[in-house]
């Protein structure tokens, strides 16, 4: 890989790492804001986006009064413009050729949609557009994570490439159960984070590996350099010692 396309995939990760620890971070300060308790098991993420306060009785009944909600609403937004740039910059550094792999980079980039959605449409303002937003990070995201984990470049650690698999399963395991208010002692805020995070951990995950982790070098052969001299001899074109004055 070109110099030029490592400072782009190291770019990548970063949106990555930002995008996710922005996004958790203001989750913790827009939670940290209601005035009744905010439960992970009771409300949803999208609780903490609504505009108005009200009681809502779908998926179940529950109090939403979040004062953070534009701060909240913001995070969803720079959290899918991150995904997609990650999406956009890593090429040849996180994903193989073809098309496997041009769908694995586009499922996610369609959850990074789905959540640029879901931040300018909050559920209460605009609820089929924040649903269509949901389904693209629950659902295509996910999907997503199972392609990847046959669409990642050999260098990818065994480790990230059956995470993503198996990370993918379950995610889409939890959003069936969450649509069909089988919550298993969850709640249904718990199950649908267990529908949605995965990705958001794994991409953290996948990010911080290809910022840490130096760079691939062409690895040589035994051999390559006694290869190398005589063909070089051959062809005339070896490094001869100078005889010149001043030379060694």
């Amino acid at each position: 890989m070109t110099k030029g396309g490592q400072v782009k995939a190291r770019i990548g990760y970063g949106a990555w790492i930002v995008g996710v620890a922005q996004f958790f971070v203001v989750h913790v300060i827009a939670e940290s804001a209601w005035a009744r308790p905010y439960s992970w098991a009771r409300n949803n993420i999208s609780d903490l986006g609504n505009v108005h306060c009200a009681v809502q009785s779908e998926p179940e009944p529950r109090y939403i009064c979040s004062p953070e909600h534009a701060l909240m609403n913001v995070s969803f937004t720079a959290l899918g413009v991150l995904l997609l740039v990650g999406a956009a910059l890593t090429g040849g550094a996180l994903w193989r050729t073809g098309r496997v792999a041009a769908t694995a980079r586009l499922l996610p980039a369609g959850a990074g949609a789905g959540f640029v959605l879901v931040g300018l449409a909050p559920a209460d303002v605009n609820e089929n557009q924040h649903v269509l937003g949901a389904l693209l990070i629950m659902a295509a995201g996910n999907i997503g994570l199972v392609v990847a984990g046959f669409a990642l470049a050999p260098r990818v650690p065994l480790l990230l490439r059956w995470g993503a698999v198996l990370s993918g399963v379950t995610a889409l395991t939890a959003l069936v159960l969450f649509l069909s208010h089988t919550y298993l002692g969850l709640g249904m805020g718990g199950m649908e984070r267990v529908a949605a995070f995965p990705l958001l951990l794994w991409s953290l995950a996948v990010a911080t590996h290809g910022v840490i982790a130096r760079p691939a070098r062409a690895r040589k052969t035994p051999g390559h350099d006694a290869l190398h001299a005589a063909t070089a001899l051959r062809s005339g074109t070896a490094d001869l010692p100078s005889t010149s004055k001043g030379h060694v």
